[in-house]
C-alpha cells in the first residue's frame, strides 16, 4: 500500500551554508528497514525537485533507526545571502513527510 512518509517517521531539518539537512527517523524499530528501501537519495531529490541543484547524500544510521540527508544547492546560498522565505532549511523536513512511500500491512504492524 501507499502511505505518507509521516505514518512512520518524523524528521528535523537544517542547514549549513548553503546544504540543507534533513534527518528522517523511523517512529518505532521496526519501520527503519522500510526507510532504508523506500527513502533514497535518489528519491528525495526528485521530490524536491529543481529546489536541490547538486546531489544528495544518504547516510544511514541502524542504531538510531534513522537516516540523515544531505541536499547540496539546495538553499539559494544559505541564510546570510538567500531571498528566499526558508533559507535555513527549516521547513524541508515537514515538506519531506509528504513523500509517498511503499509498505505491506505486516510492516507496519496493522
Amino acid at each position: 500500500m501507499t502511505i505518507p512518509l509521516s505514518r512512520i517517521a518524523h524528521t528535523r531539518s537544517g542547514d549549513k551554508g548553503d546544504t540543507a539537512n534533513i534527518g528522517v527517523i523511523a517512529l518505532v524499530e521496526k519501520h527503519y528497514p522500510v526507510l532504508v528501501r523506500e527513502v533514497t537519495a535518489e528519491r528525495v531529490k526528485s521530490f524536491f525537485g529543481g529546489l536541490v541543484r547538486e546531489n544528495v547524500e544518504r547516510f544511514e544510521l541502524p542504531n538510531l533507526g534513522a537516516l540523515n540527508f544531505l541536499l547540496h544547492g539546495a538553499l539559494d546560498g544559505g541564510g546570510t545571502v538567500s531571498l528566499r522565505v526558508d533559507a535555513q532549511g527549516k521547513t524541508l523536513g515537514a515538506a519531506l513527510l509528504a513523500l509517498e512511500i511503499e509498505a505491506d500491512a505486516s510492516e507496519l504492524g496493522d
